[in-house]
């Protein structure tokens, strides 16, 4: 049998079927001999898991990920010196430079390319506006508690947590790697439709809300991960932080938990700079705040982050995309809500397929989702670990109609880190409505069009001296008849009133809005139908929102680009073979800088690279310790460095400095001018270092 073309499946029932012949072979009385030869085969199929299962955890480890990331400071948890506070994290300056890079490549690729209009907006939020927004009703998570220590947990990520756990140690007991928990029962092994079952759960646990979720909980038998005890039943958490603005604590507010309020609070004034244009879209970055219920997953889940986020207005009649011809052939792949109901895997289809068919909803929201995906392979996400998937109708946010969240896959699973929303009309018209504001598109009609509507009109002569005091009451009620953008009537209504008076003999009892009974009379109120000549149409746009959470993008790209080198010169540790092979566009530093030796007659030479470095706009570091020129390219390999340029002493002679390459560690060697030059046209991407290897002749001198 080739154990090498066996799935992970089939390798787990072949174990399961060679073991239960084991057992038969023993209780049959076999030979010693005939038993070994089949136990022989049951150690080999062992084996071969126990194999696969050392690779994949040799290939990555996520304590030494983040356990270099911290001793490099690409960030530390806060507040360390005092015991720090789950879910804040500082940011070193590699990783203060690596998210400001993120960021720059961010702003060209969509504010620049897209002629977006950036915004910056305060983080302390009124109650009333996210209040109108939905907020403070609906910005919730469920959480439980475990009964006896009162941990709390987020009732989704425990479930995930749990059967991850479960499915983990299925595949440690079946490969017989699981080891000892002391006593009580023997661990049983899970059926295969029991494993199907748990995989299914984890790609659906968005679609278990409230009661649902319970219950699934429930029939898991989920318990507090410590201590076995069980867990309280979810109760939704509201993730804003409340706070007080101005002396008195009267004026409740909160710190935001999105930067898009601020963009449709603005939208007159943006319309306004825009020379009143549609459609265009808007662009801010910033940082939000939440309240995670228990942030336990780094970068991924923390209570104060970065934000990068679009709103594009849109006609809501036209919802096509001027530059859509250039993205539709591009494939990406797709998890619609559909597959994930039926269990159906993802489709890899383009983008311009995807709208035709109706899974993406319209050619705007389908622009935007290929314009993320170039962004995030572009900074340097891996393609085969990237999916864009559709919320499900019970998960969609309160004010959306489409959203797709771009997923990216670490060692944490499938995380969310971009939503792309259509959320319709939802956040205009509900400020508007709060405020009274009209935020609306005026456009003027190529050819006028009439229609027929119902107004009311009031005889002020006979309203006012009939109700006296009780007239806004009275007034109430008939304000109550007009549709909720407050400039037309409701003809239903209106007609419903008329039908009344008619019925009353030009009388009708209506109630005000203090409750009461008032009754008015056909002198009073008049119904009448008008012919209307219309030049300006008036609409509220419709918004797709991108949203990027920069934190949980970078800890994905760090995990993607990071790996240990196999050997090497001078090496003579793993912590030395780190490596985080960051495009040169996002590396924190550009190019290292170190003497051969620490001989004052390099010093010249090493300022002449770093002027020259400094004036291209190039960011560098001088390397100027004891250490090997080896130890000292692996330190900044571990930070992300993609290019080193090493002084010795032929440079002392002839001005020529060698090139080196982070991934590849090959170089060449040119006068510091070239080299300076190349390192700007690689950092532009202008060329590839596989470019530069074929027009200019290897340095074979050493291999560092």
């Amino acid at each position: 049998m080739d154990l090498k073309k066996l799935d992970q499946e089939g390798l787990l029932a072949e174990i399961a079927k060679k073991g239960e012949q084991v057992k038969l072979l023993k209780a049959q009385g076999k030979s010693k001999e005939y038993v070994q030869s089949r136990v022989d085969e049951l150690t080999a199929l062992k084996n071969e898991l126990a194999s696969r299962t050392a690779k994949s955890e040799k290939g990555f480890d996520r304590a030494g990920l983040e356990s270099l990331l911290v001793k490099r400071f690409f960030y530390a948890p806060a507040f360390g010196i005092y015991g720090g506070v789950t879910g804040l994290y500082d940011y070193g300056p590699p990783g203060t430079a690596l998210q400001n890079n993120i960021i720059n490549i961010w702003r060209k690729h969509f504010v620049l390319e897209e002629d977006m209009l950036e915004i910056e907006c305060t983080n302390l939020t009124p109650e009333a506006v996210l209040k109108t927004s939905g907020h403070v009703d609906r910005f919730s998570d469920y959480m439980v508690k475990d009964v006896v220590t009162g941990d709390i947990f987020r009732a989704d990520h425990l479930v995930k947590q749990v059967l991850n756990q479960r499915l983990g140690d299925d595949l440690a007991f079946k490969s017989g790697a699981a080891k000892a928990k002391g006593k009580g029962p023997a661990p049983t092994p899970l059926t295969k439709e029991t494993r199907a079952e748990y995989e299914r759960i984890l790609e659906a646990l968005d679609n278990y809300q409230g009661d649902d979720l319970w219950k699934l909980m429930q029939e898991l038998k989920i318990k507090s991960p410590e201590t076995g005890n069980d867990v309280s039943e979810p109760k939704l958490f509201n993730l804003m932080f409340e706070t007080q603005i101005g002396p008195t604590g009267q004026f409740r507010g909160f710190l935001r938990p999105e930067t898009a309020q601020g963009h449709f609070l603005n939208f007159k004034r943006l319309l306004d700079f825009n020379s009143e244009s549609m459609p265009f879209a808007s662009a801010s970055i910033g940082k939000s705040f939440r309240n995670e219920i228990s942030p336990r997953q780094g970068l991924l889940r923390v209570r104060e982050f970065t934000m990068a986020e679009i709103e594009h207005f849109v006609d809501p009649l036209r919802k096509d995309h001027p530059r859509f011809d250039s993205v539709k052939d591009l494939v990406i792949p797709l998890y619609p809500a559909a597959n994930q109901l039926s269990g159906d895997g993802i489709l890899k289809l383009s983008i311009g397929e995807a709208v035709g068919k109706g899974i993406i909803n319209n050619q705007t929201l389908g622009y935007f989702i290929a314009r993320i995906y170039l962004f995030l392979l572009k900074i340097g996400i891996k393609k085969e670990r990237l999916r864009f998937r559709q919320h499900m109708a019970n998960e969609m946010a309160h004010y959306a109609c489409d959203c797709w969240d771009a997923e990216i896959q670490s060692s944490y699973g499938w995380i969310e880190c971009v939503g792309c929303a259509d959320r319709s009309a939802y956040d205009l018209t509900a400020h508007s409505k709060a405020t009274k504001e009209k935020l609306v598109v005026r456009q003027a009609l190529p050819e006028p069009i009439t229609r027929e509507i119902f107004v009311l009109e009031i005889n002020k002569s006979k309203f006012g001296p009939k109700f006296r005091a009780n007239a806004k009451f009275v007034q109430g009620y008939i304000n109550s008849l007009m549709k909720e953008d407050g400039e037309y009537w409701d003809e239903a209504k209106l007609q419903e009133l008329d039908a009344n008076l008619k019925a009353g003999g030009g009388k009708a009892t209506i109630t005000g809005t203090d409750g009461k009974p008032y009754e008015l009379t056909g002198d009073m109120v008049q119904i009448l139908q008008k012919t209307e000549k219309i030049n300006v149409r008036e609409f509220t746009p419709n918004v797709i929102e991108p949203s990027f959470g920069l934190g949980r993008i970078m800890y994905s790209l760090l995990e993607h680009v990071w790996w240990v080198r196999e050997g090497g010169e001078d090496q003579r540790s793993e912590e030395l073979r780190s490596v985080l092979s960051f495009p040169p566009p996002v590396a924190p530093i550009k190019a290292l800088v170190v003497p051969i030796s620490s001989n004052d007659v390099f010093s010249p030479f090493l300022t002449t690279v770093v002027t020259e470095l400094r004036r291209a706009g190039i960011p560098s570091r001088v390397d100027e310790s004891s250490a090997s020129i080896g130890r000292r390219y692996a330190r900044n390999d571990e930070l992300g460095t993609p290019f080193g340029i090493t002084v010795d002493f032929q440079t002392v002679k002839d001005s020529t400095v060698t090139l080196r390459e982070r991934d590849s560690m090959r170089q060449i060697r040119e006068n510091i001018p070239v080299v300076v030059r190349l390192i700007a046209d690689l950092v532009e991407e202008r060329i590839t270092w596989s470019e530069v290897e074929a027009k200019y002749p290897a340095f074979e001198g050493q291999v560092l």
